[in-house]
């Protein structure tokens, strides 16, 4: 670990991609194994447990590790640990499977991914994993549907990667977190805010990135790229909405841009706690933790992102969480402001819905420049009015 930097979680930086001749020698023995493929999910957790961002982790959790993670939010350990990453597969696939057996991790397409040896082949109870996961089993909520939507069984066990998720998006982007540590260090930024997202950054984000700049070396805009909601915006229009707004309205040299190859839990406070961890393991030592983080629908209160972190001590966190409430425009203020900083009344704000948002968009009207920068809205409506499947290329 480069000096002034914060340690990783646990104190080591994992990695668990085989290089040289331990790759070649689980190329070698994969020939004779069975094989499991693994969806897009999966896939995004393999890598990032694979490069270290979910360090101390090495491989799936097993059934003890699970279970201690959903009641104390604690790995066995007594690490803070807030959600379960864990693989699952049908009765069929893990059929004659026991500890101390090896399989071969497959993409979809069939591709080599990693060797994992078994430690453990269990049943998790998961109506018990939905509620201390998502604090519901209501299959409206997208994280318990695809909970109850895979396999019966859970494999547990440590990964030898031989060959990270093939990616040709983004790719000056994917910076694993030793990467991110060495750009830091170079930078000599020793106190670094992570910001997380799988949104366009409008007004009110940038505000709150602009203030937590204030207080830190440099920023880590680290969008989510992994799976996510069908009606999330896609990730192409996301980083070309990031793009432009660095360009345009942000110190370059205070300011990396890098991509979360992560995939969206939607578990709310739980999450927030998880994408902090992950983003001291990138080398942040500050996370904005916004309104509503991570959440859902109605399943989580406003601010239940926030609270969680007062369940942890500072020491045992190792990062700083930033809260920040929901900010806007003020028009009596003549700039961007939150309900902690403006003494004035609703009728003062310039706030739009989600769904006003979309209708202005999709007619192809700018929303007000105090909502959104005029650039990352044109590229909204751009993209609205592009047939699905002939989306321009992302820029790598």
């Amino acid at each position: 670990m480069s000096a002034g930097l914060i340690a990783p979680h646990g104190g080591t930086l994992v990695n668990r991609v085989a290089t040289g001749a331990a790759r070649e020698a689980a190329l070698a023995k994969a020939r004779a194994l069975p094989t499991i493929p693994l969806d897009e999910f999966a896939q995004s957790d393999l890598e990032i447990i694979a490069v270290g961002a979910l360090s101390p982790l090495e491989g799936f959790m097993t059934e003890q590790e699970v279970a201690s993670v959903l009641t104390r939010k604690r790995l066995p350990s007594g690490l803070v640990w807030t959600l379960p990453v864990t693989l699952a597969v049908t009765e069929a696939q893990g059929k004659g499977l026991a500890a101390g057996n090896e399989v071969v991790l497959t993409d979809e397409r069939g591709q080599l991914l990693a060797l994992l040896t078994l430690t453990q082949v269990y049943r998790a109870d998961k109506t018990a994993y939905a509620q201390g996961a998502f604090g519901t089993t209501d299959r409206a909520h997208p994280g318990v549907a695809r909970l109850f939507a895979q396999g019966e069984l859970f494999l547990a066990g440590l990964l030898t990667v031989v060959n990270l998720p093939r990616h040709e998006d983004f790719t000056t982007y994917r910076l694993t977190p030793a990467q991110t540590r060495s750009a830091f260090a170079q930078r000599g930024w020793s106190r670094v805010v992570g910001f997380q997202t799988r949104n366009p950054i409008h007004r009110a984000h940038e505000y709150l990135l602009k203030v937590a700049l204030e207080v830190t070396d440099g920023l880590l805009i680290h969008p989510l790229v992994g799976a996510t909601k069908s009606d999330d915006v896609p990730a192409d229009v996301r980083m070309r909405c990031y793009e432009v707004l660095i360009e345009k309205y942000f110190p370059k040299d205070r300011v990396q841009l890098a991509v979360n190859p992560s995939s969206m839990r939607y578990a709310g406070p739980r999450e927030a706690v998880f994408h902090a961890i992950l983003r001291k393991n990138y080398g942040c030592t500050h996370f904005i933790v916004g309104r509503d983080h991570a959440g859902v629908g109605n399943f989580y209160g406003p601010f239940d992102a926030q609270k969680i972190f007062s369940e942890f001590s500072a020491e045992e966190m190792g990062i700083t969480p930033l809260f920040f409430d929901n900010s806007f425009f003020c028009t009596a203020c003549g700039g961007m402001a939150s309900s902690k900083s403006c003494p004035h009344g609703p009728e003062t704000r310039v706030s739009l819905s989600g769904t006003a948002v979309r209708a202005l968009l999709k007619e192809g009207k700018l929303p007000p420049p105090e909502f959104s920068r005029p650039e990352v809205a044109q590229i909204l409506i751009e993209a609205m009015a592009t047939p699905v499947g002939s989306s321009p290329a992302a820029k790598s």
